[in-house]
């Protein structure tokens, strides 16, 4: 037998298989002309819908499984409709009725079964260590001292206002492009400020001005409130707000098919170079335990991109981790450390974050704060996390104390006649106390006073006219509300040699020198009991903390 004898039996063999199984039928099934119509229809539609809406590539969005069912619905009612008109078989249009309800259960089933697989319900345990909470931190030890020159005191909507007043004083400008709602809070060059991009004015200025592209950026001092319209040399083109291809997420989409985004933030690099950062999302199943495996950083203005992994981040990039994010894995942690059971039933130390947040920047990083508080949301904090928005860390500080908005209302309470509204607190050491500060505006939005309350006494609330400055409102407050022992002050026995009272604002304070003349001040609210019967000769023991000059007292007691 030849060798062409050979393969020509294979090749016969073969197309009889093929026979047998079906694939040729199948085949000419496929081939016929309203398969192929509803095929290209479908895949046109495709096309189209994915330019548009563009969904990730990715079994675990939501989003492309949705965008998967809508074109089996659009190319079995096409193949239905199309059966019926031009081959007058109603055989096919049902076969597709029941091709589309298979699709749609075998989607469906995917989804719950894979979901419910991966749930709490059986892997409570994964679901408290999504995120690694230290809870051996000391805050006074892990938190400075407040520098008010380093102090965040604007927030979001105060930088807004500030960002629409320098943007107005541009006409040229205003009538091209509109301030973006970004704001992102980030540590450049030292200083604390939340910078935003300009963004086109609509499709017809986008056509207009789409070649220079967007000339500049918003920046805002978030400490002192001076604010810039930053011009760029080159603009930037990759924008949200930019159509088509320059678009920054289709722009994104058609370079990272498979990666599911998370929302842009708006940076700058230590040039001065803006940048867009976008966090790159993993999910287990379909949409569960969402986290962060790396970012794309994108250069605006020529559209370069990098993805870069966890670890390799550059040290200038401060949002990686999204708030929400962060809130909904710590959540989890306070929800199911014991289990998913006890998150139902019993509920034995189950704990959730507050409802607000705030930012604080530390080491050059920005910190994302909130309180923790009992299940059964009982008005107080029993301590609070810090995360580091760029690496995760994140601490716990056992404070009980005022819960955020019950600080907020205690402060809003010493001037309800102005209906003056207060921010989200700040968290800072305040004489080694946990301290919240507010700023209350007022109708317009402009701040008017500042408040400061003490954590743990939410009672003990002062607030001063912020036209006569923070440092002057801290002032008051210490004078008003002194400090007590914390365990972070030094002690000694002195004997007095000196004692004097002077009046201060309304306040009584008391002067001592001792045998060594050193020199301390004391208000009488440490210890109003002693402090009037103390004469010249006297041994008392005094905590304080060490500073240069006159030595503030946060505790004196008669010595034996």
């Amino acid at each position: 037998m030849t060798l062409s004898q050979i393969n020509y039996k294979k090749a016969y063999f073969y197309f009889n298989f093929c026979l047998k199984s079906g694939t040729i039928k199948l085949v000419r099934k496929l081939m016929k002309k309203e398969n192929i119509i509803s095929i290209i229809i479908t895949l046109v539609l495709a096309g189209i819908l994915y330019y548009l809406f563009l969904p990730p590539i990715n079994l675990h969005s939501l989003a492309f499984l949705t965008f998967v069912l809508f074109l089996i619905f659009v190319y079995t009612l096409v193949l239905s409709v199309l059966s019926l008109f031009m081959s007058k078989k109603a055989k096919i249009a049902l076969k597709s009725s029941k091709f589309l309800v298979f699709s749609v259960m075998g989607v469906f089933a995917f989804i719950t079964l894979s979901d419910i697989i991966c749930s709490p319900l059986f892997n409570s345990k994964s679901y408290s260590k999504r995120i690694t909470i230290n809870t051996d931190k000391n805050f006074i030890n892990d938190i400075k001292e407040v520098d008010f020159s380093k102090l965040p005191l604007l927030d979001k909507d105060s930088s807004s206002k500030l960002g629409d007043r320098t943007m107005g004083r541009m006409p040229e400008m205003v009538s091209q492009y509109y301030v973006s709602d970004n704001y992102s809070q980030i540590n450049y060059d030292g200083n604390i400020v939340r910078v935003t991009p300009l963004e086109y004015n609509g499709f017809f200025k986008w056509l207009k001005n789409k070649d220079k592209g967007v000339t500049g950026y918003i920046k805002v001092n978030s400490v002192d409130g001076s604010s810039d319209l930053v011009t760029l040399k080159k603009g930037m083109k990759y924008t949200e707000s930019a159509f088509f291809n320059k678009n920054l997420f289709r722009h994104l989409r058609f370079k990272y098919p498979t990666f599911i985004f998370g929302d842009a933030n708006f940076e700058l690099d230590n040039e001065g170079n803006p940048y867009y950062v976008v966090p790159v999302m993993k999910y287990t199943a379909v949409g569960l335990k969402r986290d962060v495996k790396g970012v794309v950083v994108v250069n605006p203005i020529t559209g370069d991109t990098e993805y870069y992994k966890l670890n390799d981040i550059p040290a200038w990039v401060d949002h990686v981790f999204p708030t929400d994010l962060i809130i909904e894995q710590v959540d989890d942690w306070g929800l199911y450390q014991k289990g998913f059971l006890n998150s139902v039933f019993s509920q034995t130390g189950v704990v959730m974050t507050t409802d607000g947040y705030n930012y604080l920047v530390l080491d050059d990083d920005v910190y994302m704060y909130t309180g923790i508080t009992s299940v059964s949301t009982d008005e107080s904090n029993i301590g609070f996390i810090l995360t580091n928005l760029r690496t995760k860390e994140t601490n716990f500080y056992k404070v009980p104390g005022a819960e955020e908005y019950s600080a907020m209302a205690s402060a809003e309470g010493q001037v309800q006649q102005m209906k003056y509204t207060s921010t989200f607190p700040l968290l800072i050491n305040l004489n080694n106390r946990p301290t919240y500060l507010v700023s209350l505006k007022d109708n317009a939005g402009l701040v008017k006073m500042y408040g400061f309350i003490d954590v743990e006494d939410y009672q003990k609330v002062v607030v001063t006219d912020a036209s006569l400055g923070i440092e002057k409102a801290k002032d008051n407050y210490l004078n008003s509300v002194p400090s007590n022992v914390t365990g972070n002050e030094e002690e000694k026995t002195i004997i007095i040699n000196s004692i004097k009272d002077v009046m201060i604002d309304g306040n009584t304070y008391y002067y001592l020198t001792d045998t060594d003349n050193n020199k301390y001040r004391v208000n009488i609210k440490v210890n109003k009991d002693i402090l009037p019967f103390l004469s010249k000769g006297d041994k008392v023991k005094v905590y304080y903390k060490l500073q240069n000059g006159v030595t503030e007292l946060n505790k004196l007691e008669q010595a034996s």
